[in-house]
């Protein structure tokens, strides 16, 4: 058995982090929802087994042969050779080590390495994985790393010193060491093994997590695209910040900072909205002081307002701790329009989604109700809450409940149509899952430039494998937003999955970035497509990019989990030669 590694093949995304699944969301904001981008294959059952690798390797006395009596008659000896020498040192070392005398089973060991000849690798990489158990059991774990190493040196293919080794880097605080060895045992085991699998998801986990909240902290806060601002906006209807600047107000914009900001807004120049907005608030405080009232909350003017639309900019940028601070803000003026404040809950709920406190969002949404009962967006938001909950009849009764207060809101309708979808199609129920394809149709009729029905219904037309129509919907979701990058990576997607087209998808995802380079979900599945081609450099660069670009702590952790299972993979290559199987 040779000690070199080789396989053939080019590199896949991790097989266990990725999944096969990418979350997605249409037009950036609205309903969540998985594109599948690949055939789905029954899977060989794991073994689940404990991994019984803390034990020497080896019998602690050799076996004695049958026809050899008891009290044989004096003969002469037969020399000894060096191997059967280190062989009995090293059954001598796995006694002691039985009878828990680890220095002196420490000793045996490095006595049958030194007698060992160098030409049997495989005897020898045992001593040093044998004497690594024992250190293991001593707590030494720079020592477990240096025995567990020079056995990896004899025999690359060997599991059970890879494993250990890669448990006492955790210990010392090497996650990313830890991880190339574990995934390198994955790979050893074709990853049939659940428990060196779920190791590496903890350490993946673990390694994203850490990064994660180091880089959050300092990370510099970038505007994401014009499109993207637009379609956030368009997902309300009583948003009162968003609705357009009268002519009267157009003649006070001099003398207002929000104005100025609403103007700026309309002309898609974002660049000021935050600082406008800053002065708008210091000037309404000014004009109470000056007031002699400093008890009296600052609605003067459009101070209200300002908060609520500076705060929803700080969360376009990520920065929820400005946000949730600008928000509660509106919630807290008791006498200002009760739209301004249930528009600031529903904001902070949607918030809490992305960062998954779903209670707190729940109750977020449920504030906003209370106060303003006849507000749509409070039902349209819940709706999709309630979906990601798995209440399936709560989110229908909220669309239902958003569409009876807007009934020309094209979006709650296309959600509400894709809800029944899943939940027909999930069901087996083959008349209702017609009959929302129906409602498809006539939502489009209906309301041709939603770009988001389009998705939708493409997204139906994928789970039933009706990937030629799916694939009309989307080009026509693309001729009505040309400008919409995340509507090409879905397409792109598509063809992975239809036709297993890489070349397809690269291109599409391609066009993509160059109509929105800030898109993190383009960077993602891009990455996660050159981790396949083997293309490992690529990869950790747009999973580089997309973390810079991340909304929250979590989707950071998430990429930077990614971009260590890329690193850990090039690692392997270019140290073991070591590729797991291409897939489907």
């Amino acid at each position: 058995m040779s000690d070199n590694l080789s396989s053939e093949g080019s590199w896949p995304t991790w097989k266990y982090v990725i999944a096969a699944s990418i979350p997605v969301a249409i037009c950036g904001v609205g309903l969540y929802y998985y594109l599948n981008t690949g055939k789905k294959e029954t899977p060989k059952k794991l073994d689940s087994s404990p991994i019984k690798r803390f034990e020497p390797e080896g019998s602690s006395s050799p076996n004695r042969p049958a026809d050899v009596p008891l009290t044989p008659k004096a003969v002469v000896k037969p020399t000894k050779s060096e191997l059967q020498q280190a062989q009995e040192l090293k059954n001598e070392g796995n006694r002691l080590f039985k009878q828990g005398s680890f220095e002196e089973a420490i000793k045996k060991y490095s006595e049958a390495i030194e007698v060992c000849p160098d030409k049997h690798n495989t005897e020898k990489s045992t001593y040093f994985q044998n004497k690594a158990a024992a250190l293991e059991k001593m707590l030494d774990w720079e020592g477990v790393v240096r025995e567990c190493t020079s056995a990896i040196q004899l025999n690359q293919r060997y599991v059970k010193a890879l494993f250990r080794r890669g448990k006492a880097l955790e210990k010392l605080h090497r996650k990313e060491e830890c991880l190339e060895d574990i995934t390198t045992v994955c790979i050893l085991e074709g990853f049939q093994n659940a428990n060196s699998m779920v190791y590496a998801d903890e350490m993946l986990k673990a390694i994203g997590k850490e990064k994660a909240t180091e880089k959050y902290k300092g990370r510099k806060h970038t505007m994401p695209s014009s499109l993207f601002i637009k379609q956030y906006f368009a997902s309300f209807n009583d948003d009162i910040i968003s609705f357009p600047v009268t002519e009267d107000q157009k003649l006070q914009a001099t003398e207002s900072g929000y104005l100025r900001a609403k103007l700026d807004m309309e002309k898609s120049d974002y660049t000021n909205v935050i600082d406008n907005c800053t002065k708008e608030i210091a000037d309404g405080s000014k004009c109470c002081d000056d007031a002699g009232d400093k008890t009296e909350e600052p609605t003067a003017n459009f101070v209200a307002e300002a908060y609520l639309l500076r705060g929803t900019f700080y969360l376009l940028l990520g920065d929820s701790e400005a946000a949730r601070s600008d928000l509660q803000s509106v919630i807290d003026m008791k006498d200002v329009n009760v739209k301004l404040r249930a528009n600031a809950l529903i904001k902070r709920g949607s918030m809490n989604m992305q960062l998954q406190n779903t209670a707190k969002a729940e109750s977020d949404f449920n504030e906003a109700v209370t106060i303003d009962p006849e507000n749509c967006d409070v039902f349209h938001h819940r709706g999709q809450l309630h979906i990601l909950l798995d209440k399936v009849e709560d989110a229908l009764a909220d669309f239902d409940k958003c569409i009876q207060l807007k009934p020309e809101f094209a979006m709650a309708h296309a959600q509400r149509c894709y809800t029944n979808y899943r939940q027909s199609f999930a069901k087996k129920d083959v008349i209702q899952t017609q009959n929302a394809v129906q409602q498809f149709e006539e939502i489009i009729k209906k309301y041709p430039t939603c770009s988001e029905t389009y998705g939708l219904y493409a997204q139906a037309k994928t789970d039933s494998q009706d990937f030629e129509k799916a694939d009309s919907l989307f080009k026509d979701a693309i001729k009505i937003e040309p400008e919409n990058a995340t509507l090409y990576v879905h397409r792109g997607l598509l063809a992975l999955q239809w036709k297993q087209d890489i070349d397809a998808a690269v291109k599409l995802i391609s066009q993509a970035l160059e109509i929105d380079s800030k898109c993190d979900f383009a960077h993602e599945t891009m990455g996660t497509i050159e981790v396949q081609r083997g293309n490992l450099d690529k990869a950790i660069t747009h999973f580089g990019v997309a973390i810079d670009f991340a909304k929250s702590e979590l989707e950071m952790a998430h990429l930077f989990a990614l971009q260590a299972a890329a690193l850990a993979q090039g690692n392997i290559a270019r140290k073991y030669g070591l590729r797991p199987p291409m897939p489907m």
